[in-house]
């Protein structure tokens, strides 16, 4: 059966919740023991600039603008915001811009949910590098996949990657989440539908250890030409003789319940606002999840400094791309096929950020809060201050820029 690209329908309007602002948020902690955490812990300039970026998102600051109702004439002024990929109040737009486009180019088949995850023991090696180490996780996966899909199914497959680096205490916890569609291109050039309809795409336990066998290899040349394998050698030992987890879930009804699963893990920081329950004198305490407890929810408390140094183990290095497409999904694929047949993919409309917005949330950026009725448009724009005098002192000294 054939399988053709730009079939799935864009996605429709979700009811929206009504959200209460959270009393405390991640910009809080960095005012509260920012200039502690920067003496004891020494981030980088980097890591400074984005915790910079995160205290200053919605104030004053970064400018703001004044709108006005053309219906009761009530005025409201809104503060920009930082846009930074770490910040938790900055993710939901993108999230549902990156839903709608991906399934405009999902095939309309089942589609495979699999998890590659290594053992935390490899955790201080890849500090030592997370821009390499990250890459080889990203390319070791899809290697595995591509290979399988050769050798079991004689096709080129594809995937959807997005690299996760965070537990729910926020340790560190490296792992990619991957959607394989049950499809691929033949050595003919022809698409054709893969799988056997059951819970596996592909052998887990072959999986695992070939992913291992990738991972591991990997690791040891470039240890072993920076001279550092003898110090690491235990726990690559150790990581070696335990069963690497690769987890792949049943593949859901429609592309689109999966890929708005996956939604969930692309534009997401470490922890959001709202799960943050308390900033004292004793530390910061939130919520998380127990997996090894049924995933019941729990609180736990870090102080402020052992919490700031876990979020910034979550910050991706400099232009990294966590959100990778593969094979059939890749670009280049794609404009192959649009270039031999123009009329198979299909445009998206021209429309406003802020009509896109509405159509996707059900929220209406331009509503008055106030009467209901009417539209908001800006009256005043005032741009953001290039060096805000009132900052606290651990930002003061950063001369770091956005």
């Amino acid at each position: 059966m054939p399988v053709c690209f730009g079939t799935q329908p864009a996605g429709h309007p979700v009811q929206q919740k009504v959200i209460m602002r959270p009393r405390f948020e991640v910009a809080d902690v960095i005012h509260r023991f920012g200039e502690q955490f920067a003496m004891q812990r020494h981030p980088n300039r980097y890591q400074q600039k984005v915790l910079r970026a995160l205290t200053l998102c919605r104030t004053a600051a970064l400018g703001w603008h004044k709108e006005q109702c053309d219906c009761c004439g009530r005025e409201r002024i809104s503060y920009n915001s930082c846009g930074n990929r770490h910040c938790p109040k900055c993710q939901s737009v993108y999230q549902a811009f990156w839903i709608e486009g991906l399934l405009r180019m999902t095939l309309p088949v089942k589609h495979y949910h699999i998890v590659f995850t290594v053992p935390h023991e490899l955790n201080a090696i890849s500090m030592l590098d997370s821009r390499w180490f990250y890459n080889l996780l990203l390319s070791a996966a899809w290697d595995i996949l591509r290979t399988f899909g050769y050798t079991h199914y004689g096709v080129e497959s594809g995937a959807v990657m997005v690299l996760q680096t965070w537990g729910e205490n926020l340790s560190l916890h490296p792992h990619v989440h991957c959607i394989v569609p049950a499809a691929g291109q033949s050595l003919a050039g022809n698409m054709k539908h893969i799988g056997k309809g059951g819970k596996y795409l592909y052998p887990v336990t072959q999986l695992s250890v070939a992913f291992r066998g990738k991972v591991m290899g990997s690791i040891k040349r470039r240890l072993r030409k920076q001279k550092l394998l003898e110090e690491y050698e235990t726990p690559l030992n150790t990581a070696w003789k335990k069963p690497w987890n690769v987890h792949c879930e049943p593949a859901f009804g429609k592309p689109e319940h999966l890929v708005r699963y996956l939604g969930q893990y692309t534009y997401r920081v470490a922890i959001s606002n709202h799960r943050i329950l308390n900033i004292g004198d004793n530390g910061v305490t939130f919520i998380h999840k127990d997996y090894r407890d049924n995933a019941k929810k729990k609180s736990i408390t870090l102080t402020g400094v052992e919490f700031l140094h876990r979020f910034c183990l979550h910050i991706l290095p400099v232009r990294f791309i966590k959100i990778r497409y593969f094979g059939i999904y890749s670009s280049r694929f794609r404009a192959q096929k649009h270039k031999a047949n123009p009329k198979m993919t299909i445009k998206p409309k021209q429309e406003t950020t802020a009509s896109r917005i509405k159509r996707l949330t059900g929220f209406d950026v331009c509503r008055c809060p106030f009467c209901k009725k009417g539209t908001m448009y800006i009256v005043e724009v005032v741009t953001r201050i290039r060096s805000p005098g009132n900052t606290d002192s651990f930002f003061s000294s950063l001369q770091v820029g956005f």
